[in-house]
């Protein structure tokens, strides 16, 4: 059974047709939207500020989202692929973003709707994502303009992947 748990009070809010792994874990306050996942090994700590996550948003292997302290809180929007290992932490991720495997987004970034966070990329404190931008490096910086091939083959089909993924372990 995955770890669902209150902290002072406030509960994790998950829609029943959301995917979560045995080994994740969710607690505080967590609202998250339909048709999202979070799986094995990734942690959704509501504990010190809130988390709020749109439709569609997957939570890959491994992954953190978090806040800080009276500071900081995490909101992710529709359609939202967090990579495997990743690091989202008191930050803004608008629609349609794909954060790449083992990425790091600081606190107070805002990542706009749109864009790609590349592998391994680390976005530091107060970053600004355009809209329709590719991020990689470190210190993360644009790279190029995301394509309408990459919206729909990467970003698109990513998120609905891992809605047919989900759908495996609900057999």
């Amino acid at each position: 059974m995955p770890v669902i748990k209150s902290v002072k009070g406030k509960a994790p809010s998950i829609p029943d047709d959301c995917f979560i792994a045995e080994n994740a874990t969710i607690v505080g306050e967590v609202t998250m939207g339909n048709q999202c996942s979070v799986w094995f090994s990734a942690v959704v700590r509501g504990d010190v500020n809130y988390i709020k996550m749109g439709n569609k948003v997957n939570v890959q292997d491994g992954a953190v989202i978090h806040g800080t302290y009276q500071k900081s809180a995490t909101t992710i929007g529709n359609n939202v692929s967090i990579g495997h290992n990743a690091l989202v932490h008191g930050c803004s991720i608008h629609d349609n973003v794909l954060v790449g495997m083992g990425s790091i987004i600081m606190d107070g970034c805002v990542v706009e709707s749109n864009s790609i966070i590349a592998a391994g990329a680390v976005l530091t404190q107060n970053t600004l994502v355009k809209s329709g931008s590719i991020y990689a490096g470190v210190p993360a910086k644009k790279v190029k303009d995301i394509s309408n091939e990459l919206i729909s083959g990467e970003i698109n089909r990513i998120a609905d992947a891992y809605i047919k993924y989900s759908s495996w372990f609900k057999e």
